[in-house]
């Protein structure tokens, strides 16, 4: 008896971090209904872990990294130069969220709410994947994340604004950061 009880306990609790461990994805339908799932059925769903896990950011930052084959090191680094972490912050422009996306491009990309971390990393994971096919290069894609892809174009390459020229340095500078510290906060 001593025995099954043991084996049982072993297996509850040894199989407890597997179930931690999964995925969990969400999404809201256009009724303002949210559905949870572990097995996304269509694109619509965003990954979601429960508020207060530590590593929930990271885990993000890795998702959507491979989803849009980024470096995790550049995900981090875009967040830490955009909002320094901080989800809910407003630029004086408007841009909102982690990564910073103006409503109108925010909608484009398909967020719904860009105070939302996983819907914020997901919008800007996805523009910075744009902009690097559109220009090839990590500077002027960055230079198009800060000033517009149409502001690069028109000057030719990074546009002659010290905001953006140090954007691209800072972002640059914390690339290397975090690639060194293994992408970790």
């Amino acid at each position: 008896m001593m025995l099954r009880l043991f084996v049982v306990v072993v297996l509850l609790f040894g199989a407890y971090p597997y179930y931690c461990d999964a995925a969990i994805y969400r999404h809201v339908d256009s009724q303002g209904r949210v559905h949870y799932t572990n097995v996304p059925t269509n694109g619509q769903y965003r990954l979601y872990r429960p508020e207060g896990e530590t590593f929930r950011l990271e885990t993000l930052v890795d998702h959507y990294a491979s989803r849009f084959q980024l470096d995790p090191a550049l995900l981090l680094a875009v967040i830490k130069v955009e909002s320094d972490f901080d989800p809910q912050v407003v630029s004086r422009k408007g841009a909102q969220g982690l990564m910073q996306l103006m409503p109108d491009t925010a909608r484009l990309l398909g967020v719904r709410n860009p105070f939302d971390p996983s819907e914020s990393i997901f919008g800007g994971a996805q523009y910075l994947r744009k902009m690097l096919d559109t220009f090839d290069d990590l500077d002027l894609a960055l230079a198009a994340y800060n000033a517009g892809p149409g502001t690069v174009r028109r000057f030719g390459g990074i546009p002659p604004y010290e905001e953006t020229i140090n954007y691209v340095k800072r972002v640059r500078y914390y690339i290397n950061h975090y690639q060194l510290n293994g992408n970790r906060l």
